[in-house]
């Protein structure tokens, strides 16, 4: 039997992260039988979308999942501070991808082995692990979930703050346009995610992480060349795998819908002319408080265009929960708006976003810039106006408008800060969202936005396919994976997994 290379992947915790290394996983393992991937999964204590999509989630002879997560009272330890919480969870967990690593066996005498680790696969945030893959003389990969302008963004704040002693935190509220390798516009200090200028433990934390980034062996970008070239070749170490977009089609094991809620959502877009809805979501974070909601519904009823809106209550002040769905919409939108837009609106809750996406009848997409739903929508050619709310969004607003032409502007520099930090967010009003929804949907398909969104639809799907730009860099990452197992003396067992 040919050897087959091992890697182990260790995913962030949060669903975003979790489903997209799954997917990279999958598309390694489809691409050569030469490899088999025990994927590591760390349960945060509240479900964040995960549970569900674990549930769904079977191992088979190449592709295992193993749950390591640590027990009720040592997490019950790490939440003792809120503000570091997420980040000792992570560590916390060394010592069980140890003994993860261990068991699967290295040298028991007289047994077979098939399977030789040859690396671990890290999370943008799981970076503290290479200390282990260190003990096992194996070599590390990062999976980094955002976008490659993210990553050149990550590189220019940790040199500034760690090699040029920069106190980063003058730019926070400043009018300044800076100068930032990988952009090729000015970039208004306004629009940098809170994480480069806030001066906390978690941001120094966070920025100790992308130092480890410079000592791995290669870092694995869910983009794809033809979308972000410049910040591409602005990243010289290390080696960068852009081999995107990796995207889940099936959203299956995930939802929140119910099979009947679905089927109503799509059988209401099958009546809608062809690119004639707005479909408005902000991710599995996304919620607004009554003001803001009534500001939003006074524009969708303004702007004469049909739309779709996912509408979701928020968690409770000072909870780490999901927002919920609403049991009844008239409680926050503005009276009459359900039987005003009759017809040519339809409010729902959780929203099955790939498949409405997808469907002919979407045109434009509001939404909070999260990366994948970036990808999401991009891969159906939908363009998109920005409404960041946190984390690196502002970065993925700016790039989508002013570096790529793919997206209007609602509210670049907005910030909805969910742990009460910064006090309640700005509201954005109606005339403001309005003007957005209007430009992203003006003109059908003479819409230049429109247009270019449609070429990077084209684009995603040639870069992989065979001959295309992801699937060579899908192909010189395996080939380094491989050539890490004949300099290496581990082996894994892999009869576990059948």
């Amino acid at each position: 039997m040919t050897p087959k290379a091992e890697l182990v992947f260790i995913p962030g915790p949060g669903a975003g992260h979790l489903i997209s290394a799954v997917e990279i996983a999958k598309l390694i393992l489809d691409r050569d039988e030469r490899l088999c991937i025990s994927v590591l999964i760390m349960k945060l204590p509240m479900d964040f979308g995960v549970q569900s999509y674990i549930e769904s989630l079977s191992s088979t002879t190449r592709l295992q999942f193993v749950d390591i997560t640590v027990d009720d009272k040592t997490t019950a330890g790490f939440l003792s501070n809120k503000e570091t919480f997420f980040m000792d969870f992570i560590q916390g967990h060394k010592p069980k991808v140890k003994d993860f690593v261990h068991n699967t066996s290295f040298s028991r005498s007289g047994s077979r082995f098939d399977s030789q680790l040859a690396g671990f696969v890290l999370d943008m945030f799981c970076t503290s692990m290479i200390d282990v893959a260190n003990e096992f003389s194996v070599p590390s990969y990062i999976f980094f979930t955002s976008s490659a302008s993210f990553l050149a963004l990550c590189f220019h704040f940790e040199s500034l703050k760690k090699e040029h002693h920069i106190d980063t935190s003058k730019y926070k509220d400043s009018d300044e346009d800076l100068t930032i390798l990988g952009f090729k516009n000015p970039y208004p200090a306004k629009f940098l995610p809170r994480l480069t200028t806030d001066q906390t433990v978690v941001v120094t934390r966070f920025f100790d992480l992308v130092t480890h980034f410079k000592g791995m062996k290669g870092i694995i970008v869910n983009t794809f060349t033809e979308l972000e070239p410049f910040a591409l070749q602005s990243l010289s170490v290390p080696q960068i795998y852009p081999f995107g977009p990796v995207v889940n089609f099936n959203e299956g094991g995930h939802g929140r819908n119910s099979q009947s809620e679905t089927e109503s959502i799509i059988k209401w877009l099958d009546d809608q002319p062809e690119s004639s809805v707005v479909f408005l979501c902000f991710g599995s974070m996304g919620s607004f408080d009554t003001e803001q909601v009534k500001e939003i519904a006074i524009a969708l009823e303004r702007s004469d265009h049909r739309f779709l809106w996912s509408l979701r209550r928020p968690p409770p002040k000072g909870k780490m929960e999901l927002p919920s769905n609403y049991e009844n919409f008239q409680q926050v939108l503005p009276e009459g708006f359900i039987e005003r837009t009759n017809g040519v609106g339809k409010v729902i809750g959780w929203a099955p976003q790939v498949a409405i996406l997808s469907h002919p009848a979407v045109g434009g997409f509001v939404s909070h810039c999260g990366w994948n739903s970036i990808l999401e929508s991009l891969c159906f050619g939908i363009p998109i106006a920005a409404w960041p709310q946190y984390a690196e969004q502002q970065m993925n607003a700016f790039l989508l408008v002013k570096e790529l032409g793919l997206g209007v502007e609602i509210r670049m520099d907005y910030f909805n800060d969910f742990e009460g930090k910064y006090g309640p967010p700005d509201i954005v009003g109606a005339k403001e969202i309005e003007s957005g929804i209007r430009q992203l949907m003006a003109n059908g398909d003479k819409n230049e936005i429109r247009k270019k969104a449609k070429e990077m639809k084209e684009k995603s799907s040639a870069a992989m396919k065979e001959g295309g730009s992801s699937y060579a860099s899908l192909g010189l990452l395996i080939e380094d994976v491989i050539n890490n197992v004949s300099s290496s003396p581990n082996t894994i067992d892999c009869s576990i997994f059948k």
